[in-house]
């Protein structure tokens, strides 16, 4: 499958009013995963701003030690960023969120209604578009590095769940991402737009961007057989859940938080 580094420079550089990552650009047909590609980088002295794509991963990894499938016509990025601010190493869904938030704007400007699914999903057509991992390295409580993958469906199979980019446009009346490497542009430069807001502006700003386009709000859940409606998500990426809770006198509602990874939400509103 083609790929031109320099049709994507070419974009990268009509899309940034500034750099704020310097991205160091280098594509592989096939990896076994971008992120430890990536990793492998760093090791031999790669800096801030590496960014590994691929069209195919044999090995890749998602979320909790999930394999991610990764075929043919995906799009496979990873980016390594280095912090001069100080980052918690509990915080480390900070980045995620910065992610998400940064790609999906990017695409809903391009006129792509694109959400954002807790905690690292996005979706499209209430479907699984792409998907985000990140990985760090911590030294005394604090992040020091991260990779931050991306999986985004451009003409790749996907499942029921999913969507690729190119079968939604083709529904269109219009075609604002004509080809892998403005897509590539565009997630690229929705990583440095997220980081950015996180590290300039605050979590609180970015958490407030996030949830204005996380799907998840009002959604209905059951914790240990209780039933409680999605409400918001912490800065360290719990979900916000008031809990119905019936007692003798009074209807109560406490507000409990779940970490990522202990509940799945789905597919599905009334699934979880």
């Amino acid at each position: 499958m083609g790929f031109n580094l320099q049709n994507l420079e070419a974009a990268l550089q009509a899309g940034r009013k500034h750099t704020y990552l310097p991205f160091s650009l280098h594509f592989f047909e096939s990896v076994s995963s971008t992120n430890q590609t990536l990793w492998n980088l760093l090791n031999q002295g790669a800096i801030s701003g590496t960014v590994v794509i691929a069209t195919q991963q044999s090995a890749g990894r998602g979320q909790w030690g999930r394999q991610w499938i990764s075929p043919v016509g995906g799009l496979y990025v990873s980016v390594a960023i280095s912090f001069d601010h100080k980052i918690e190493a509990n915080d480390s869904y900070q980045l995620t969120f910065a992610t998400a938030w940064g790609i999906a704007s990017q695409l809903r400007q391009c006129g792509i209604d694109v959400g954002i699914k807790w905690p690292n999903d996005l979706v499209l057509n209430d479907r699984k578009l792409g998907g985000i991992l990140t990985e760090t390295k911590v030294n005394k409580g604090q992040i020091t590095q991260a990779v931050i993958g991306v999986g985004i469906n451009w003409i790749n199979p996907v499942p029921e769940t999913g969507i690729n980019l190119e079968s939604w446009q083709a529904s269109q009346d219009f075609r604002s991402i004509s080809c892998l490497e403005i897509l590539t542009s565009k997630v690229l430069l929705g990583i440095e737009s997220g980081m950015e807001c996180l590290f300039q502006e605050g979590v609180n700003i970015l958490l407030s961007g996030y949830l204005d386009l996380l799907t998840n709000i009002g959604d209905r859940v059951y914790v240990n057989n209780l039933s409680g409606t999605v409400v918001g998500v912490t800065p360290q990426g719990n979900l916000r859940v008031d809990l119905e809770t019936h007692h003798t006198k009074e209807l109560i509602t406490p507000e409990i938080y779940i970490e990522p990874g202990t509940i799945s939400l789905g597919y599905h509103k009334s699934s979880v």
